[in-house]
């Protein structure tokens, strides 16, 4: 079905040329690890364009139709899962305003594929464009930037939330934790921008840049466009092996390198922030064991602190084995949504963060990634990611953290700006 050709990276730039050419195409998915330190990660860097097959629709039975269109396909598939598939896998909705209108799920399988590691670039073309690998590799690697014809524009960023009313709401998911109703909940508040166009290749070059974040991802299909420097893996599947990686728990750095290792050391041994990872994986070792085989599940890393460009995180990594037999789709339907996206208990959480929230989190904490061909996959946690229309002109980035028993709003109210910061910086300058 492909052919599969390999190639010796002769240009420095071939990254960014490769990404530059890749925008003449309708669907594209770009994933970048940032030659990131993170365990498990497979490639430096992939590319997925322009679709043979796709799938695309709302979430009424949306994992069914996945796992027939994986099963089918036998194929590399990209893609994405929004947050708002939890409405086909529980009594759920969502009726908040949402201004980028993204199918709820969404994938396709590429005609061409790059899989970047080190120096060398595998290339799976389908057998219908295979003579047009060497053609396609002198053009990249002569790649020069061309004009676009997007201006980006001076952009007046809103917030959805007034400082007092996202305090009124924090303290009412507290009212809730003091009740027992929940442990903890993930509350997220949307920043935007209406009547807005921007230059989407080079908003995330800007982002990317400041944020060298190993789940970096550059998303398009047709006027829709994710613009991710995601810190977060959600899940992988290696073979027999699922490896989760939540993130809970984030400090600021600072330029002083004394006074940046001291916060690294602060956040190691905070009390409130390892309780809310402790909480997730939890959740996260009880969704797993839903698909593992028994006695498999097991925590490799429990608050591990890594060190961000923006921001140090309190991240774990648990694992699990599953049969030869279980269908890859199946994984992700009994984790989905990722419990550092919700809380505990998760569906409990989910009721109230609906009742909370003021806008509809669409592709916002959903997940991108892709399927290969032996039904292994890989995909990240859409964070720290700016969203957009171009048909809409509407831009949209949200920002959230958990909040548990000890959490004060002052406080989670400084982190949520602590995150937004790369994203506001990138637009408005």
């Amino acid at each position: 079905m492909r052919t599969q050709h390999t190639h010796t990276i002769q240009s420095p730039d071939f990254k960014a040329q490769l990404l530059q050419w890749s925008q003449q195409f309708e669907e594209v998915v770009w994933l970048d690890s940032n030659r990131h330190f993170q365990k498990h990660n497979s490639y430096d860097a992939i590319l997925a364009v322009d679709a043979f097959t796709g799938i695309s629709t709302d979430s009424h039975q949306a994992f069914d139709k996945l796992h027939e269109y994986q099963s089918v396909t036998k194929d590399w598939i990209f893609g994405y899962l929004t947050y708002d598939l939890k409405n086909d896998l529980e009594d759920l909705h969502s009726n908040h305003f949402d201004g980028l209108n993204f199918p709820e799920l969404f994938f396709f399988q590429p005609k061409k594929i790059f899989l970047i590691k080190e120096d060398v670039v595998e290339l799976h073309y389908l057998k219908m464009v295979d003579d047009e690998v060497k053609s396609d590799l002198k053009e990249i690697e002569e790649w020069t930037k061309k004009d676009t014809e997007v201006v980006s524009e001076k952009i007046n960023i809103k917030l959805r939330l007034t400082k007092d009313q996202y305090f009124e709401k924090v303290n009412s998911m507290l009212a809730h934790i003091h009740r027992g109703d929940i442990y903890e909940a993930n509350f997220c508040q949307e920043f935007y921008a209406e009547n807005t166009q921007i230059d989407s290749l080079e908003t995330y070059q800007k982002l990317n840049k400041i944020s060298k974040a190993p789940f970096a991802t550059f998303f398009k299909n047709r006027h829709y466009y994710a613009l991710s420097a995601s810190p977060e893996r959600y899940l992988k599947k290696e073979g027999a092996k699922v490896i989760s990686q939540p993130i809970k728990g984030t400090a600021q750095r600072s330029t002083d390198p004394e006074m940046d290792e001291q916060l690294k050391a602060d956040l190691k041994s905070n009390l409130k922030e390892r309780s809310e990872n402790i909480m997730i994986v939890d959740l996260v070792r009880n969704d797993l064991s839903q698909t593992a085989i028994k006695g498999s599940v097991e925590v490799e890393e429990l608050c591990e602190v890594y060190t961000f460009e923006q921001v140090h995180q309190l991240i774990s990594t648990i694992t699990s084995v599953v049969a030869e037999k279980m269908a890859p789709v199946t994984i992700l339907r009994t984790t989905f949504p990722m419990g550092s996206m919700t809380g505990a208990p998760k569906v409990s959480a989910m009721k109230i963060i609906e009742d909370l929230e003021e806008t509809k989190r669409g592709l916002y904490s959903g997940a991108i990634g892709y399927f290969s061909p032996t039904g292994d996959f890989d995909f990240n946690v859409v964070i720290r990611s700016i969203l957009y229309n171009a048909q809409n002109k509407y831009v949209s980035y949200s920002v959230g953290g958990a909040i548990t028993a000890k959490s004060d709003p002052l406080k989670e109210y400084e982190e949520c700006l602590l995150k937004a910061k790369a994203m506001r910086q990138v637009l408005e300058n």
